[in-house]
């Protein structure tokens, strides 16, 4: 008869657990967590922590590695962190038992967001002493993700107009009955309330009147600020969203929900969203600068890319790749100014084969050079190294990670919720390699 080996529930240990048991000494958790404990300065974080009152909070480190390690794995949402440190060893072997729940998690992002968003710097130089990124060549590209907003909360500005009058109208109606129903209170509303309360069934739609009313004068401030930029904004290749006279188009929408997220087009329709930027070095796939904006086009994108990239590794690239979202003459003049041999696209390529009606057909012009320079090399040209560099690097993020959508709202707070994306696809290659 086979013998097997016994499973025995009640049998308790007889020495105390350690962490370092949990998980196999190679694996990720033990590198990060080692990696904040030893490597990472903490004092932005550590600095904020003054009162020496009341009961004592989780140690910010292992808060810290907590948060790294959870992205790196492609838990984003503070629940789910939360759960995986009561569920899942690995998360164990991080926080060395300790179970934060998910309030807690929160808190500690949002208060530290933008300090846990600059650790990016000293993971970057981390990878670069390791060996991870040369900068001879880095390709850049922007991808679009979705906010943490529905496209269906958005309003056109002509919608706006029109729900206005219907909406005062109607809550004009609707204090004219309450009014009347007023003389009424004590049959109504009972002793214990004064009458003179506003109905729930006003209240909400007076809400959403206010709503549509902030949203249809932020869009009139935007269309004034548009109108005195204008000459320059077409001169950049932006988009104009509003009427010459400094008016807003009707088509011009704003969402309620999170009012800085604009509709995107991507390969798949429309979304609510942002425009995520990396730039990423071709050695080892390491992100060595990321960026966020809320437009559409990426061609404003490639100068503070590159002056990024210099400023946070202290040198500027050899050799930059980018698609024709990027191509413009003033950029490829400012590719020339930095002594960066550009490969960036005038067009839709087409495995190396000539296209009419591409930008780039007046010779002498910086963009007809780079055309050339493309177009010569065929499918040995440089330009193709993007689709082996940067592109591989989003679809990581958004499948192997599974970041899909931003979890914060606003600019400034997705741009830092970025920054530890970004963070965290450095961290996966470090660890890897270490």
């Amino acid at each position: 008869m086979k013998t097997f080996r016994p499973w025995e529930l009640e049998q308790t240990w007889l020495l105390p657990p350690s962490v370092h048991d949990f998980v196999p000494a190679d694996h990720p958790a033990h590198f990060i967590r080692e990696l904040v404990r030893e490597s990472l300065d903490l004092s932005a974080i550590l600095g904020t922590y003054t009162e020496e009152r009341g009961y004592p909070p989780y140690h910010p480190a292992m808060m810290t590695a907590l948060i790294l390690y959870a992205y790196s794995q492609g838990l984003f949402s503070s629940r789910k962190i939360a759960r995986a440190c009561i569920q899942r060893v690995d998360f164990m072997a991080v926080t060395g038992m300790q179970k934060p729940n998910f309030r807690t998690i929160n808190k500690f992002r949002g208060r530290h967001l933008a300090a846990l968003s600059g650790l990016f710097m000293q993971v970057l130089k981390l990878c670069r002493e390791a060996g991870l990124a040369s900068l001879g060549h880095v390709a850049i590209d922007g991808t679009k993700v979705k906010a943490n907003a529905s496209k269906h909360k958005a309003m056109s500005y002509a919608r706006m107009k029109k729900a206005e009058k219907e909406l005062e109208d109607i809550v004009k109606t609707w204090f004219d009955r309450a009014a009347e129903e007023d003389e009424r209170e004590d049959e109504l509303y009972g002793e214990d309330r004064s009458g003179d309360e506003m109905p729930d069934w006003v209240a909400n739609r007076e809400k959403r009147l206010q709503k549509i009313k902030e949203a249809k004068a932020a869009l009139e401030r935007e269309a004034v600020e548009e109108a005195k930029e204008r000459d320059e904004r077409r001169a950049q290749g932006k988009k104009l969203r509003h009427k010459a006279d400094g008016t807003p188009g009707d088509k011009a929408q704003r969402n309620f929900t999170d009012p800085e997220s604009k509709i995107l087009k991507t390969a798949d329709g429309y979304i609510q969203g942002y425009n995520g930027q990396i730039a990423v070095d071709a050695d080892h796939q390491i992100i060595v600068a990321h960026d966020l904006i809320n437009e559409q086009n990426d061609v404003e994108m490639l100068d503070p890319m590159l002056a990024q990239v210099k400023r946070n590794t202290g040198r500027q690239a050899r050799e930059v790749s980018a698609d024709a979202g990027y191509c413009s003459e003033k950029n490829l003049k400012k590719l020339r100014g930095r002594h960066i041999r550009g490969y960036v696209a005038t067009g839709r390529q087409n495995h190396g084969a000539k296209k009419k009606g591409r930008l780039g057909q007046t010779p002498g012009t910086a963009t007809y050079e780079m055309r050339l320079r493309i177009e010569k090399a065929g499918h040995r040209s440089r330009y193709r190294l993007r689709k082996y560099v940067v592109e591989p690097v989003i679809g990581q993020i958004k499948s192997a990670m599974g970041f899909d959508r931003f979890l914060l709202r606003g600019l400034e707070k997705v741009r830092h919720e970025w920054g530890l994306v970004c963070l965290a696809s450095n961290l996966r290659k470090l660890a890897a390699l270490g």
